[in-house]
């Protein structure tokens, strides 16, 4: 069993930064593929980013690339979203999910693999 909990959302002004906070328990983050999703209002989930079980470089999506970053705390073993330069379209809320899979590249993006997701945090971003 693995428990997901995120953490930091909060209403920012276009322009600001935010670091989003994903900690798991029951697993060690190093067994578990983790992502982040969002699901802006109104609109479907999608995707943000994984960083796979295996490590490797994170996978980010065409939309927050060069703005978002993940990195991790293995000691904490917590995962974080680093968000920059926000803007309107940021709005949502923002989903950490995890799976103990190794995910094929194909499944990465694929809102059903994973098995274990928080309930969420909103980020809203509004002058």
């Amino acid at each position: 069993q693995v428990q997901v909990e995120e953490s930091g959302g909060q209403l920012v002004q276009p322009g600001a930064s935010l670091r989003l906070s994903c900690t798991i328990s029951g697993r060690s983050l190093s067994t578990v593929t983790m992502a982040w999703w969002r699901q802006p209002p109104g609109k479907e989930r999608e995707f943000v980013a994984v960083v796979r079980r295996r490590g490797g470089t994170p996978i980010v999506a065409g939309s927050v690339k060069g703005r978002f970053t993940l990195s991790k705390d293995s000691a904490k073993n917590t995962l974080y979203l680093q968000m920059n330069n926000l803007g309107t379209e940021d709005t949502a809320v923002y989903f950490c999910a995890a799976d103990v899979s190794d995910l094929i590249t194909s499944r990465l993006r694929d809102r059903s693999a994973y098995d274990w997701w928080g309930q969420g945090t909103q980020v809203t971003v509004s002058s």
